[in-house]
């Protein structure tokens, strides 16, 4: 919703240039909104799907915060300024994202290194060595 937000501010203003940043990125977390929601991270688990919300939420962070301080120190009508105090906000809530969606991806990584067939070798020759 706030990149939609910014979206629409960025359209009205001066800084229309800046407005397929957010709009992108409104169309990114909805498809990974409705591919959670449909469950389609369950149906294709070749895509690392915990990675590809992580990458979003930092691209996005960097550049909502890089078009923001472009937007409010370069253009003086009020919807730029606007859609720059909206942008940083946007900063802060992936700056959040990212944090969570880092510790799930932790979570998720170390999943999958206790099923790989390294970590099932290393606990077979614990196995052994106790039979000794």
């Amino acid at each position: 919703v706030l990149s939609f937000i910014i979206f629409i501010c960025y359209i009205a203003s001066l800084a229309a240039s800046f407005m397929m940043a957010p709009l992108l990125e409104f169309l990114l977390a909805l498809f990974l909104f409705f591919a959670y929601a449909s469950k389609l991270n369950e149906k294709f688990k070749g895509l690392y799907w915990h990675l590809t919300d992580f990458l979003r939420c930092v691209t996005a962070a960097i550049i909502y915060f890089a078009i923001s301080i472009a937007a409010v120190s370069k253009y003086n009508d009020g919807a730029s300024k606007a859609a720059g105090v909206f942008g940083f906000i946007a900063t802060i809530v992936y700056a959040i994202d990212f944090y969570t969606t880092f510790n799930d991806l932790v979570t998720f990584l170390k999943q999958g290194t206790s099923d790989s067939p390294e970590g099932r070798k290393s606990e077979d020759e614990d196995s052994d060595s106790d039979s000794d």
